[in-house]
This record gives structure tokens, C-alpha cells and sequence, in this order.
């Protein structure tokens, strides 16, 4: 099958701004490995290009992405597509990108497709966006940033109450409690990220790139020790019974039986 059937990661240039759209709309813009690396690579070019300042990040289709392709991570055919380490990070925990992105989401918007939007700098979501950070529902824990986001964005309360109850969630929350900045029609949440990324990009860019590292330094300190003990959750959590059953009942569609262990 060709990279269009599998779907993929594509970008273009509009001026100083680099457009990066998901696009695999018949799996609903979930991720595989190679959409994974292709994604890095993008936000990789935007990082290095001096010629770029802003970034988009947006989706074609209904829908902003369903997650990660579990049985193309996970599963007896998965593939390992490891991010080079002088790549982007897509999830902003290794290595996050100098240059302001704004996203733009829709439809569904679920586990991976929260925490690569909240690696960005600002979302405009659709007013039809549903969130769901879902992985403690398939017996694994969120490994992208989710665990220290969420709390920076919305503060403990509302971070614990969505990620422990795994509620599915709209665009009018998410806007109450600071997952997403601006909510607008289903329909122009890409014509608005992109009008806030020219926006942006009409300042100074070693201005605006400075005043994002200023920001980041700030919350490292923290964000520091939370991506720290990734490895021991990833431990904890992805050799047990419970993650093995998680993947078997997403893949059968069918309610997961955990047994804690």
C-alpha cells in the first residue's frame, strides 16, 4: 500500500508559516509510526528553517485524530519508527520546538491528539470538538505529557477530575478550564489558526521565540521531574495484563475486563 492509503503527515508553506496537516481521515487521523516520524520531521523544519516563524498544526476530515493506531504500535505486526534524537519531539517532552504553533482541532480529539496540541502554544478547537484522555480505560497510563499538562493548563482539580474519570468531554470545557483558547464553528478553526499564526508572525521572531523560552523556562524546572518518571510508569504499567487486555478489547470493540495486574 502506498503512503496515501496509510495515511500520512504533510506540510506546506504559506509565507513564513509552516502548515502541518494529519492526514489519514479513513482511520478518523490516527497515528501510525511513520505518521509519528513524519509529524517530527515537519516540526523539525520548523524548529531549524529561519524563513519559518509560526507553525499550524491542523487535521483534514471530521475528526483531529482518534489517537495512536494501537495494533500498529502495539500488536504481533507493530513497527518501531524511533524519533532521531536531534529530531522535534512531537509530544514537546524530549525536545520541544523553538517557534510558536498554534492548533487547530476538530471532531474527535482523543489521548495522543490532546497532548501533541498542548505541546504547541494555543489550540482553536471546533465547537463539535469531543476530548477524552482515555488511557487508564485500556489499563495504561497518558505517556505524552498529559500527566504534567493538563495540571499546568487547567490546575489539579479539573486536570484529576478528566484524567482519572476518562471522560469524554466538549470544546465548551475544554475552553473553561484552559485546554483550548479560543472555540469557534465546526468548519473555520483552520482559517482562524491560521489568521492567529499571521498574526504572529507580523512580530518580531527572534522577539516571539524568545518570549516562548522565557515561558518554558519557567515551567521546566517542573515539567523536568514529571517527564523524568515517564520511564517508571512506561514500567509500571505496559507489561501487565491489564495493558495487554486494554489493546485486545480496542481491537475486538469490546469492553476491557481489568483485573489490576
Amino acid at each position: 500500500m502506498n503512503a496515501v492509503s496509510e495515511g500520512y503527515v504533510r506540510h506546506e508553506r504559506d509565507g513564513r508559516i509552516l502548515r502541518i496537516t494529519i492526514d489519514n481521515p479513513a482511520k478518523k487521523n490516527s497515528f501510525s509510526p511513520e505518521m509519528m516520524q513524519q509529524l517530527s520531521a515537519a516540526l523539525t523544519l520548523l524548529d531549524q528553517d529561519h524563513d519559518l516563524w509560526v507553525g499550524v498544526l491542523c487535521a483534514v476530515g471530521s475528526d483531529f485524530t482518534a489517537g495512536l493506531d494501537m495494533p500498529k504500535f502495539f500488536g504481533p505486526a507493530a513497527t518501531s519508527r524511533p524519533i532521531p534524537e536531534d529530531a522535534i519531539d512531537p509530544f514537546g517532552l524530549s525536545s520541544r520546538c523553538r517557534k510558536p504553533i498554534v492548533t487547530a482541532v476538530q471532531g474527535i480529539c482523543f489521548t495522543v491528539g490532546i497532548e501533541i496540541a498542548l505541546a504547541g502554544d494555543m489550540v482553536v478547537a471546533a465547537d463539535d470538538t469531543r476530548f477524552c484522555q482515555m488511557e487508564a480505560k485500556r489499563g495504561i497510563a497518558p505517556f505524552g505529557g498529559a500527566h504534567f499538562r493538563y495540571l499546568t493548563r487547567a490546575g489539579w482539580g479539573d486536570a484529576m477530575y478528566h484524567l482519572l474519570t476518562c471522560d469524554e468531554f466538549g470544546a465548551a470545557e475544554a475552553y473553561r478550564i484552559g485546554l483550548v483558547q479560543e472555540v469557534v464553528p465546526a468548519g473555520s478553526q483552520v482559517d482562524r489558526a491560521m489568521e492567529l499564526a499571521r498574526i504572529i508572525a507580523a512580530n518580531a521572531p527572534l522577539g516571539i521565540q524568545m518570549t516562548k523560552e522565557a515561558g518554558l523556562t519557567f515551567t521546566e524546572a517542573g515539567e523536568a521531574a514529571a517527564i523524568a518518571c515517564i520511564p517508571a510508569i512506561r514500567a509500571r504499567v505496559l507489561g501487565t495484563e491489564d495493558a495487554a487486555e486494554g489493546i485486545r478489547s480496542f481491537v475486538e470493540r469490546r469492553p476491557a475486563q481489568f483485573q489490576g495486574k
